[in-house]
C-alpha cells in the first residue's frame, strides 16, 4: 500500500471515529485487499483440508471491525493490527467449533514455518493449542503477544508494529525474537506430553 494510501486510509479512519458512515464505505475499497492478504497469510498455515475460506475470514473480521463502536483507530497500522488479532480469534473459534463437531478431528492443524522459527523441519501443531500458548505469553508479557499477533498472523513489518505499539524497532526485533523462542519452547512441550 503506497503511502497516498495509507494517508487516505488513516484519514478515512479519523472521519470514521468522528462518526462519519460514508467514511466506512469509502474505506472498504481502499483495506480489501490488505484485508484479503492477511486472511491468506493466516489461512497459508491451516491444513489442505481447512473449511474456512480468506473472503469468509475477511468478511467476517470486516463485520466484527464495524461493529466496534468504543475502538478509535489511530491509523491503518493500527486497525490492521486490530483486524489480525480478529482473524485470529475467528480461526481459533472455527477451529473449537470443528473440534466439537468433529470430536477431535484434524481439521484444527497449522503448520508453523521456518519463518517464525517456532518449530524445525515445519512441525505441525494444533491451532488450539498455539492459542493456548499465546494467550499464556500475553498473560505474563502483553508486548510480546500483541508482537507475535501483529507479526505472524497479521504479517506486519518491523516497522509497522513498532508504529503501532509506539516502541522502537529494536524492541519489536529483540522481543520477536525472545517471543519466538518461549513459544518454540512451550509448544515443543506441548507436542512431547
Amino acid at each position: 500500500m503506497g503511502s497516498s494510501s495509507s494517508s487516505q486510509v488513516s484519514e478515512l479512519l479519523r472521519q470514521w471515529n468522528a462518526g462519519e458512515v460514508a467514511a466506512s464505505e469509502k474505506l472498504v475499497p481502499l483495506i480489501y485487499e490488505e484485508l484479503r492478504r492477511i486472511a491468506r497469510r493466516c489461512l497459508a498455515n491451516q491444513a489442505d483440508n481447512h473449511t474456512l475460506e480468506s473472503a469468509a475470514l475477511v468478511h467476517e473480521a470486516y463485520l466484527r471491525l464495524v461493529g466496534r463502536s468504543a475502538v478509535h483507530w489511530h491509523d491503518r497500522v493500527h486497525f490492521f493490527a486490530i483486524a489480525s488479532r480478529l482473524m485470529r480469534g475467528i480461526l481459533v473459534d472455527h477451529a473449537r467449533m470443528r473440534r466439537a463437531t468433529k470430536r477431535g478431528g484434524d481439521n484444527t492443524r497449522i503448520l508453523l514455518d521456518e519463518t517464525v522459527a517456532l518449530a524445525e523441519n515445519n512441525a505441525e501443531l494444533d491451532l488450539l493449542v498455539l492459542d493456548e500458548a499465546l494467550t499464556r505469553l500475553a498473560s505474563f508479557d502483553p508486548r510480546q503477544g500483541q508482537i507475535v499477533e501483529m507479526r505472524f498472523f497479521g504479517g506486519l513489518s518491523v516497522e509497522d508494529t513498532s508504529a503501532a505499539l509506539g516502541v522502537s524497532p529494536a524492541t519489536v526485533k529483540r522481543e520477536w525474537a525472545t517471543a519466538r523462542l518461549w513459544l518454540y519452547n512451550a509448544l515443543r512441550r506441548a507436542v512431547e506430553t
